[in-house]
């Protein structure tokens, strides 16, 4: 697992959210799980949001086994923090994106956490499997550089300054 925290570099900027998830009384960073087997989506998804207007700790793995076990806080996940946001690929090694999107969507203590899907395939079939696995959005990501970078801060400007979401359990 890799952490990036970006909080120490950015200036703070005032910001108005309506989301609790982003607690703005204590200034604490929003909490991205990122799981994205290819290493060059992910560097592209950590930097775009690190360029974001959202102070955020990135936390990535590669597939879908260390995912469930950061979530559950299992094993080297033991003090790992509960996401704010879930990015997740569908195409990943040792556990598919969509087991965990089940996974996450059964677990009454993960159920709430919003899962947004950003996946290369654009297949009607995997769209509507996703949100019949309630997925809470799905994202094909664009080939086009500036195109994936756009669909990553809209991403986050969506979630973490317009939706209202419940506090984390």
């Amino acid at each position: 697992m890799t952490i990036y925290d970006d909080t120490s570099t950015r200036t703070a900027r005032p910001q108005t959210r309506t989301s609790p998830m982003t607690n703005s009384n204590r200034g604490e960073p929003i909490e991205i799980l990122l799981v994205e087997d290819s290493p060059d989506d992910a560097d592209l998804t950590k930097d775009a949001l690190r360029d974001g207007k959202v102070r955020n700790r990135i936390h990535h793995v590669e597939d879908g086994v260390e995912a469930m076990a950061f979530l559950r806080r299992e094993g080297q996940y033991a003090d790992a923090p509960r996401p704010d946001l879930i990015l997740l690929d569908l195409n990943l090694p040792r556990k598919s994106g969509r087991d965990v999107l089940t996974e996450v969507k059964n677990d009454p203590s993960l159920c709430c956490i919003p899962v947004v899907v950003m996946t290369s395939s654009d297949d009607e079939r995997d769209i509507l499997e996703a949100y019949r696995r309630h997925v809470n959005c799905y994202v094909t990501k664009p080939v086009d550089l500036d195109q994936f970078i756009a669909v990553v801060k809209s991403i986050e400007s969506f979630w973490f300054t317009i939706v209202k979401l419940p506090t984390a359990a």
